[in-house]
């Protein structure tokens, strides 16, 4: 396998992104949390299904491709600024709705206490799947932004699935 430095600045997601969250920020009354990714702890994962393909001898070490891995980033500390925010909107009631772009079960003690203080929270997790216990703490699921075709980051070719 060839050695070579991946620029995802170039990745069709991080453009779509990028647009996504400039539009996000021209809209009335909208609040937007960003993080700041740690090169520190970014690193590739072997994909579970490829390692076990490779215990079970149906892949070779030999036969493992660039698309048999993933890139993990990690943020920290934004989920509870997320949850502080909606916390303090809840608490001096502030507004009637919360919609929460994620899909990160974290925010369900947020979630909880919004709803006990009669506002409505809606959350939009991106076309992703979201946890039953996040579910069950919502009073609506929307998803109105595009969906994106899945893409791997390391060639940018659309995946079958």
């Amino acid at each position: 396998m060839q050695k070579r430095g991946i620029d995802f600045r170039q990745s069709d997601t991080f453009k779509w992104m990028n647009v996504f969250l400039e539009e996000l920020k021209k809209r009335r009354k909208i609040a937007l949390r960003m993080g700041e990714l740690s090169d520190e702890f970014a690193h590739f994962s072997i994909s579970p299904d490829v390692v076990k393909q490779l215990f079970l001898g149906k892949k070779e070490l030999a036969n493992i491709r660039e698309d048999d891995f993933t890139i993990s980033f990690s943020q920290k500390g934004v989920d509870m600024k997320i949850g502080i925010d909606i916390a303090s909107l809840a608490y001096k009631k502030q507004v009637d709705q919360i919609i929460l772009i994620s899909g990160d079960s974290d925010f369900v003690p947020a979630a909880k206490l919004t709803r006990r203080e009669g506002i409505d929270f809606i959350l939009d997790p991106l076309w992703a799947s979201i946890k039953p216990n996040l579910h069950e703490h919502i009073d609506g699921l929307r998803s109105n932004w595009k969906k994106l075709p899945a893409v791997s980051p390391q060639t940018e070719e659309t995946q079958e699935h």
